[in-house]
């Protein structure tokens, strides 16, 4: 069986509880259809057909519970209610609050709205100090599938910055894909083949990272070929226990992850699910405002999968 239909299988075995912010989209109306058909999570829909968060009862609690949150943003009560009306800040708190365990949009708004109300209402999970995200390549054929991070969130990641985003992910591999993270800090130089301050960053960061997680696999600084093709990997970092088989590829910053992510859709056709976030105390995904029904359906599979064992 392929990964895709494997991933909608494992979900619908988890029957989570899964918040869509965007139910007035069309894309999103389609994808609760194939959710309902395949059980796949049991839908909360913001909007179109379902609730209005602005008349439902628990209004008044969530705007409290914002309030507490973030009193440093929020003016008073009659602020709080306005934004506890926005169905992605009612939709993160729902999650917060125990009464969803997962929620996604993003498909008619820009990331970083996204991050904020899941920021605001959910929090980073116990000792992570910031969200980032990946996307699970599945390339043609179905069968394998290459962790990107972060293509989505952080823009220019300091060494320590980059190695918990490369814990995240390794951690969320696990648990998404169900195999065991090997994580490759990519660079233009591979095992100091080059040098400069953009190399002796990734190094930094892939020693760093070794020292957070001694027990997950990982090597770097390294090519993308040296990280990805067995042949290559052998004559540019012998003995490296990751070199051409790594599936968790660590991008030095946002401009080479998303723009390698977006290379390999539309030139090699891979499937990019995601951006999946990382880092929260409970489970929230942003899509891409490209996303379509299946995307949807797939990113909603993947955070009920984040929500299990979660906090």
């Amino acid at each position: 069986m392929s990964f895709r239909a494997q991933l909608l299988e494992r979900a619908a075995r988890r029957r989570a509880r899964v918040v869509l912010c965007e139910g007035d989209d069309a894309r999103v109306q389609l994808a609760l259809e194939q959710l309902r058909s395949k059980n796949v999570v049991e839908p909360i829909v913001l909007g179109g057909d379902g609730l209005n968060p602005a008349n439902d009862k628990r209004l008044g609690r969530i705007a409290q519970f914002l309030r507490e949150r973030r009193p440093d943003r929020i003016r008073d009560g009659v602020h709080a209610l306005d934004l506890a009306a926005d169905p992605m800040n009612f939709g993160a708190a729902l999650v917060a609050l125990g009464e969803a365990d997962g929620c996604v949009a993003g498909a008619t708004c820009p990331t970083g709205d996204v991050v904020r109300a899941a920021l605001w209402a959910i929090g980073t999970a116990p000792g992570v100090s910031l969200i980032s995200s990946s996307f699970y390549m599945v390339l043609p054929g179905d069968s394998v599938v290459l962790t990107f991070t972060d293509c989505a969130v952080v823009p220019e990641p300091t060494p320590g910055q980059l190695a918990e985003i490369a814990l995240a992910a390794a951690r969320d591999r696990s648990r998404l894909v169900g195999d065991s993270p090997r994580v490759a800090f990519l660079s233009y130089s591979s095992k100091g083949s080059a040098g400069g301050p953009h190399v002796a960053r990734v190094q930094e960061a892939a020693a760093h990272f070794h020292q957070l997680a001694p027990n997950i696999a990982s090597d770097g600084e390294l090519q993308a070929d040296a990280a990805l093709s067995t042949e290559v990997g052998e004559r540019k970092a012998p003995g490296s226990p990751v070199a051409g088989r790594a599936n968790v590829l660590v991008f030095p910053d946002l401009d080479a992850g998303n723009i390698a992510y977006k290379l390999v859709q539309r030139l090699a056709g891979a499937a990019a699910i995601g951006p999946i976030l990382q880092g929260l105390a409970r489970p929230m995904a942003d899509l891409s405002r490209g996303a379509s029904p299946d995307d949807i359906v797939e990113v909603t599979a993947m955070v009920a999968l984040q929500s299990d064992g979660q906090m």
